[in-house]
């Protein structure tokens, strides 16, 4: 062997143990650069998780707001709803008062009624017994009544005479037409039919005229002016049926005037006279 082969063995080996070196150097470098990165990205996601911890601690405290809101409201709506119940109770306690009072005075009110129909039935049985008896009555009392209205006849003719307002016993008097044509028929004296209007002008009847005045028809009453002799005589507030008299003529003879119907500003009656008196003219109406 040579003197250059143990020099290029050391050689060698001395570029071996470079070339390890080296690559220790390398592989040294290369696990740092690693560890690096390794770091920067344990830092990122520990930042990133950070971030999404405070973002999520965030979100539990508007969570945790929220909710001690919505207890707010429970709590605030429970006792409004204890409120409510406690005052639909006593409404509830009311009403069934005045239910309970209204039933106790209606069976108070049937009762009573109860009590009055009984009476009332007792009563009635009473007066059935009365009936009874009054019936038994009515054969007579229908026998009192037709004399009595015999008697009523008799006293209505007798009332057909009666005194005039000149204090002389008047002949029969004539309440309507049909009575006043009997008696004409009997003669006696002259009748003249008349219908006098207030505000008219005179009615001449035979040798007087007439003029109403005033009339009261609720009363029956009237008043009104005779014409006679040239003179005027008044003859107020007289009556339906009433003979007015009064004397008239050379010969003073007896005028007797009724009155039979009084109407709103209206009467009619007729005139009565001696059968020997001369009339100027027949009855006759004015007109206003």
């Amino acid at each position: 062997m040579s003197d250059l082969e143990p020099v290029a063995a050391e050689r060698t080996a001395s570029g071996a143990f470079i070339a390890a070196v080296v690559i220790a150097f390398l592989m040294g470098v290369g696990a740092l650069g690693w560890c690096i990165a390794l770091q920067s990205r344990v830092a990122s996601n520990e930042n990133a998780f950070e971030q999404k911890l405070a973002e999520a601690d965030k979100r539990e405290a508007g969570l945790t707001e929220q909710l001690d809101a919505t207890n707010a409201r429970l709590r605030a709506t429970a006792d409004t709803l204890g409120q409510n119940v406690g005052a639909t109770q006593k409404q509830i306690d009311a009403r069934t008062a005045v239910i309970m009072a209204e039933q106790k005075k209606q069976s108070a009110e049937s009762a009573r009624l109860a009590q009055e129909q009984k009476a009332s039935e007792q009563q009635l049985g009473a007066v059935s017994n009365d009936v009874a008896g009054v019936k038994t009555d009515v054969g007579g009392v229908k026998t009192d009544v037709a004399n009595t209205q015999s008697d009523l006849n008799a006293t209505k003719s007798q009332l057909q005479r009666v005194m005039g307002d000149a204090g002389v016993m008047s002949g029969e008097i004539a309440t309507n037409h049909s009575q006043l044509v009997e008696l004409e028929h009997k003669g006696d004296r002259t009748y003249l039919e008349f219908t006098l209007l207030k505000g008219a002008k005179p009615t001449l009847l035979s040798t007087i005229k007439l003029q109403l005045k005033k009339v009261d028809a609720k009363h029956a009453r009237y008043s009104l002016t005779v014409d006679a002799d040239d003179r005027a005589i008044e003859k107020k507030d007289k009556t339906l049926d009433e003979p007015v008299q009064f004397y008239t003529g050379k010969d003073p003879v007896l005028y007797e005037m009724v009155v039979n119907s009084i109407e709103k500003n209206k009467v009619s009656g007729y005139l009565s006279m001696p059968k020997n008196v001369q009339q100027a003219s027949s009855a006759t109406t004015a007109t206003p």
